[in-house]
């Protein structure tokens, strides 16, 4: 029962069409006696939707047994998946039963699947294929009943085609492929999960008053293109949150390792131009060009964030807000370029 209230305990979070559309998919493969690949992002909640497949399936009730292929050398993920016998191998002083034992009945959950090696991938095929697997050191045939969930966020067709993986275990174990939506297309569950995040910060914190964003955090958590996903926003948000002093968040740091001191001393300086190189009929046209070069590069430096432009060139907000007025058009003209 406390592994059954665990699976509940994540719930996922959104009300955006295309999440919902993902759901609605998920749901509808649990109750098929079917192996599913999910592919994804990193961050994009992968294991979560792992979850919520066993337990909207019949074996719900069976164990969910979670391999992390990622941390987990190619020599060790064979006895580590199959289990293997007293004297297998130097060290191995006693029988060992591997996950699919483990997950008998059940579901057995293959994070990041593509790293598998080859060997093991052959094996996993025959449990696939004949519902039997041998320990390591053993020519014992054990039948096995487990539903295999693997998730990567690695191409497994290319993978497939450079001879990394297995087509036919890529064929068995393709009933069903559902890929995760990634935070950036999410539209307004970015919001929704960032509230959720600040609100539970907020509680651990020892605080009373829930948090809120400002217009301008709100605009960059939507422009901005989470690279890491459900779990990068956590992330920035909860380090929003225990920084801020006031329940309004003002300020977001999507790169926690931008180092200022590191930028300040890499400051190229200034040397001065020589007179003959300069075309005086030019200077407004060389303003212009200056004035967004820097605005671009503060920006950028800045995460978007338009208070920290205005302290990295040593302006007030009032003055980087009337430059950005007055090359907005430009710089929203380079952007649809750019795109």
């Amino acid at each position: 029962m406390e592994a059954v209230q665990a699976g509940y305990n994540q719930q996922p979070l959104g009300e955006s069409e295309v999440f919902l559309d993902f759901q609605s998919k998920l749901s509808r493969a649990a109750t098929v006696n079917r192996s599913v690949l999910l592919v994804g992002e990193r961050g994009s909640g992968k294991e979560i939707a792992a979850r919520r497949l066993h337990f909207l399936s019949p074996r719900w009730q069976q164990n969910l047994v979670t391999v992390n292929c990622a941390a987990l050398p190619p020599s060790l993920i064979e006895t580590e998946l199959f289990g293997y016998e007293q004297g297998a191998f130097t060290g191995a002083q006693k029988t060992r039963k591997g996950r699919f034992e483990e997950a008998e009945g059940g579901t057995l959950f293959l994070d990041e699947i593509g790293l598998i090696p080859l060997e093991v991938q052959e094996k996993i095929l025959r449990v696939v294929e004949y519902g039997t697997y041998e320990r390591v050191g053993s020519s014992v045939t054990h039948e096995t009943n487990v539903r295999i969930i693997g998730a990567t966020n690695a191409d497994l067709p290319t993978l497939c085609e450079q001879g990394k993986f297995k087509e036919d275990l890529l064929d068995r174990l393709s009933f069903e492929v559902l890929f995760l939506p990634p935070l950036r297309e999410r539209g307004e569950d970015i919001i929704l999960l960032a509230t959720y995040f600040a609100s539970k910060m907020t509680l651990e914190c020892g605080r009373k008053e829930m948090p809120s964003f400002s217009e301008d955090v709100i605009s960059q958590m939507l422009c901005y293109p989470w690279p890491g996903n459900v779990r990068e926003l956590k992330n920035v948000v909860e380090r929003a949150v225990y920084r801020s002093d006031a329940s309004l968040i003002e300020h977001l740091e999507f790169n926690p390792f931008d180092n200022p001191f590191k930028r300040t001393s890499q400051q190229q300086p200034v040397l001065p131009l020589q007179e003959a190189e300069l075309d005086l009929s030019q200077f407004e046209a060389a303003r212009l060009e200056l004035d967004l070069k820097y605005l671009k590069q503060a920006l950028k430096n800045a995460s978007g964030n338009q208070k920290e432009a205005a302290k990295l060139l040593n302006l007030t907000y009032d003055q980087l807000r009337g430059l950005y007025r007055k090359y907005q058009d430009r710089l929203q003209e380079e952007e649809q370029d750019i795109k």
